[in-house]
């Protein structure tokens, strides 16, 4: 491997950075939240699905405008570096890394539960070594995938992406002549403890789209792909979701008390190959999003060490492949280690406070940076938008739970204490 001071290759485009956002965003939930939000608010959850799709593409456009005066790699982190210095943007490049290893874990945890509806040793209850191999078969395989360069691994998402999208397509169009609207029709009051449960589920079952600007330093012309793929992620995936939801609440009846909701609505409208359909498009779905995450969390280790806040072995570039490999294999093993261990559930709830300073930090920064001049992008509407958008993602935080936070606090800290060893060391 080389030195820090290899360079990266920029291979990706536009459409291949949409696909790594829709990737992200559209993993297991989006097969499975039908049910829960339908329990927490009955009727009301298209709607919902709609309108958190519409703040969630508030939230998107300041990640747009943002990325678009940047074309290093680090997202989020390099937002608001140059506008809030380097200790506050350590602490989001930081929790964008936790975010993404402890949400991997779960993911491939997600992906064997799927599977053991057909191998039942696959479940996590099952005595044996069945579980545990193919966890970290998924995840070495796509390690090693990683690691070989970042066009391979563009094509795997690419094809991951589209593997996922059928399914769902077919579900909407094959589902909806047979929607019952009348079960669409909100008769009821909603209130704000309802509000604030459902918008929390969907503000995290949205979350993924910040990591399309990760990668710029990969991306050709990265100032003007990184607001068309933040753009296109966010209007592609609130489409989806919410015609999604339509399809599963209008045919689907008692869909509270289903486990698998679309793939229990496609037995009704499809049939047998439907549900078979639904549920390997969910491990489909879960394993592009592994992908996803080992693609986006490595690009995060590798941006903190390229930026001298972390020791420089994470910041070297493979002399034959360009990618940072050993960030890709220290992201990859933690994952690895988490998904085995089983502690991973507690880890994954740091995500409530992560998600929170990274979308509430590029808000901030975007008003910030305006002062510098314009972007290449700008969000119509002035101070509008990012307001709003600051304001939202704020609000967030009213709905975490004390164990989020607890553990999100945690997480801070561990990253403050690697902080100031790296500063130190330097000096």
């Amino acid at each position: 491997m080389s030195e820090r001071s290899g360079r990266l290759r920029r291979e990706l485009g536009k459409w291949d950075l949409t696909a790594i956002g829709v990737n992200q965003v559209i993993g297991g939930a989006v097969f499975l939240m039908a049910a829960p939000l339908a329990t927490q608010i009955g009727a009301w959850s298209a709607i919902a699905v709609a309108l958190v799709g519409i703040l969630s593409l508030m939230i998107a456009l300041n990640f747009a405008e943002a990325g678009s005066r940047f074309d290093g790699t680090g997202g989020a982190y390099l937002y608001t570096r140059a506008a809030f210095g380097r200790f506050f943007s350590f602490e989001v490049g930081w929790m964008m890394w936790v975010t993404r290893v402890t949400s991997w874990a779960s993911v491939v945890n997600g992906l064997t539960t799927a599977l053991a509806y057909y191998w039942l040793a696959l479940g996590a209850n099952q005595p044996g070594l069945a579980r545990e191999a193919v966890i970290t078969g998924v995840v070495l395989t796509i390690m090693t995938i990683n690691v070989l360069g970042i066009r391979q691994s563009a094509w795997v998402v690419n094809a991951l992406t589209v593997g996922k999208l059928m399914p769902l397509v077919i579900f909407i169009l094959f589902g909806l002549p047979y929607v019952a609207f009348d079960a669409l029709r909100p008769d009821v009051a909603l209130t704000w403890t309802q509000i604030s449960t459902s918008a929390l589920l969907l503000i995290f079952a949205y979350g993924g789209y910040e990591v399309v600007g990760v990668p710029a330093g990969e991306t050709r012309d990265p100032k003007r792909a990184v607001p068309f793929a933040m753009v296109m992620t966010t209007v592609i995936v609130a489409v989806v979701m919410t015609l999604a939801q339509v399809v599963a609440m209008g045919t689907l009846p008692n869909i509270a008390g289903s486990q698998r909701p679309l793939a229990d609505a496609s037995l009704i409208f499809i049939g047998a190959w439907g549900a078979l359909l639904m549920t390997t498009g969910a491990a489909v779905s879960m394993s592009g999003n592994n992908m996803g995450q080992a693609l986006s969390g490595s690009r995060n280790l590798y941006a903190l060490a390229e930026q001298g806040d972390l020791p420089s072995v994470f910041g070297r570039v493979h002399p034959r492949f360009h990618t940072p490999a050993v960030a890709i294999v220290v992201t990859s093993l933690v994952a690895l280690a988490l998904a085995l261990s089983g502690n991973f559930v507690t880890l994954a709830a740091s995500s409530a406070v992560s998600r929170l300073m990274v979308y509430a930090g590029t808000c901030a920064s975007v008003l910030v940076l305006r002062r510098q001049g314009r972007a290449a992008f700008m969000i119509p509407g002035g101070p509008v938008i990012p307001v709003v958008a600051l304001l939202v993602s704020l609000a967030i935080l009213g709905g975490a739970t004390t164990l989020q936070l607890q553990v999100g606090l945690v997480a801070l800290v561990v990253g403050a204490a690697l902080y100031l060893v790296a500063r130190w060391r330097s000096r």
